[in-house]
């Protein structure tokens, strides 16, 4: 509003005086509002710093709430034998906890405690023996077994078997020196520890057997007229050998005939008394590297691999429950 000077009369003095009181009021008007958008720009600002403030809260909240399904790789050591199964086991549960990356190492379970005692990360030591996990329970220096993880979980059977259509004159265990050749597995394998005791209990090769890894080979082989041993490093070769034809006779675990069916024939299903239980332990383990995350994904799989969901698959690879 622009205002013009006074020239003359008192009605224009009055006007003057008019327009200076509307100015004032105004101004006043003016100036309150200002006032007021800057009080209620503050509080915005001060809302927004806040409303920043508590969504961060929220987050944080929400991350600790879902702390258990946090992505965690599983670092598993199992036994050869239990390869198929191990996997379709692992596939349904990640389905169920997409959060959990399994990395399986499969070999014979001297060759994995052995790798374990180097220093090889591994959350969760799945045994084809209860020597091997007793040794690691004992203590190593690169980590230990988690206390009250272990479960001795499986059992399972040895078995002789021959390929199909083989012509071999071997009938039974006891006979088992009628054949050409044998693939077994070395003395740091579990099967190949079974079968060693079962050789020495049943009064076929000179022996200790509560030592089976001291009976060497060649020691078999001159025991048993002179047949030609095969060594295997674990029990998936001694079945892939005699189920190429390579070898007419090997020992492996019933589990390993299990998609072999048409390939391999089982001459003889052996018993506990020859061999001893074949019992399967698992149980957590930890390092230094060992995250907690990866500790209690560990102890949640362990706990699924006990429920029926579980023991079904275990049952259809022909393992059974150990009681």
């Amino acid at each position: 509003m622009i205002l013009r000077r006074a020239t003359g009369t008192d009605k224009s003095v009055k006007e003057r005086k008019g327009l200076k009181r509307k100015f004032a009021a105004y101004a006043g008007l003016t100036l309150g509002l200002i006032l007021t958008a800057g009080l209620f720009a503050g509080c915005g600002k001060k809302d927004t710093a806040e409303s920043g403030n508590a969504t961060d809260k929220i987050v944080t909240s929400s991350a600790q709430t879902e702390n258990g399904n946090v992505d965690v790789d599983l670092s598993i050591f199992a036994a050869k034998s239990l390869n198929s199964v191990m996997d379709e086991i692992c596939a349904a549960y990640t389905k169920e906890h997409p959060n959990v990356n399994f990395q399986n190492n499969y070999d014979s379970s001297g060759t994995l405690m052995a790798q374990i005692k180097e220093g090889a990360k591994c959350n969760i030591f799945f045994s084809a023996g209860v020597a091997q996990m007793d040794e690691l329970q004992n203590g190593y220096e690169a980590g230990s077994v988690v206390d009250d993880t272990r479960v001795d979980l499986l059992n399972n059977q040895v078995c002789l078997v021959t390929y199909k259509n083989s012509g071999t004159a071997v009938t039974s265990f006891a006979d088992i020196s009628k054949a050409k050749n044998m693939a077994l597995a070395d003395g740091t394998v579990p099967v190949g520890q079974y079968t060693r005791v079962a050789l020495v209990n049943s009064k076929m090769v000179e022996g200790d057997a509560s030592k089976p890894q001291d009976i060497s080979d060649s020691d078999i082989s001159k025991a048993l007229g002179g047949l030609e041993i095969n060594s295997c490093a674990n029990v998936g070769a001694v079945a892939s050998a005699v189920a190429e034809g390579a070898n007419e006779i090997g020992t492996v675990y019933y589990s390993d005939t299990f998609g072999y069916e048409n390939q391999l024939d089982i001459i003889e299903k052996l018993p506990n008394s020859l061999t001893g239980d074949v019992i399967y332990p698992i149980a957590a383990l930890k390092g230094d590297n060992t995250t907690a995350d990866e500790l209690e994904a560990a102890k949640e799989f362990i706990a699924y691999l006990q429920t029926d969901e579980a023991m079904s698959v275990f049952e259809k690879y022909h393992f059974t429950v150990n009681e």
